[in-house]
């Protein structure tokens, strides 16, 4: 019996990592609606399922970078309450030391185009404010203390997706 649960939980371990590994960005598009009363900033495409916290981060100026930060397990979704930033994120293939060539994913976050951006377990994630007001709600499905048991840091600019090209 024992040994039964046991191979039982190994299995469920495995579907879990699986699960994770298939996981991808996703972008989920929002709108604003607009009438003689004033204006409405939706998401409706996001839901609170499995969030256990959030917080809010601005800085101090614009163009400050801040990242990178991974997380084996937690998934965070990005949504930016005003202001604009580029938000970007990369799957980590090993966490001691990330392929420094391994694909960017860069997207730009503003107040005027409402969107969340979810980045699951597995990536490690970061972003540069393009305006002096910009803040950005961090919705979180794990709790601090199980965020700090899954917590990689490595430096801002390891990847570099936050140069602006001129066009």
């Amino acid at each position: 019996m024992r040994k039964k649960r046991l191979i039982l939980v190994c299995i469920e371990t495995i579907k879990i990592k699986k699960r994770r590994m298939e996981e991808k960005i996703e972008h989920i598009e929002g709108g604003i609606a607009i009438d003689d009363r004033g204006q409405i900033q939706f998401c409706n495409g996001f839901t609170f399922k499995d969030i256990r916290r959030f917080y809010i981060i601005f800085n101090h100026e614009a163009q400050f970078v801040r990242a990178w930060h991974g997380h084996k397990n937690e998934t965070k979704y990005a949504f930016v309450v005003s202001g604009a930033a580029i938000v970007a994120a990369v799957k980590i293939d090993h966490w001691e030391r990330p392929d420094k060539n391994a694909k960017m994913h860069r997207y730009v976050l503003s107040e005027k185009k409402p969107s969340i951006l979810k980045i699951p377990g597995g990536f490690a994630h970061g972003f540069k404010t393009l305006t002096k007001d910009t803040k950005i709600i961090f919705f979180s499905t794990s709790t601090v203390e199980e965020s700090l048991k899954d917590d990689y840091r490595f430096e801002a600019y390891y990847w570099n997706p936050w140069e602006i090209l001129q066009r």
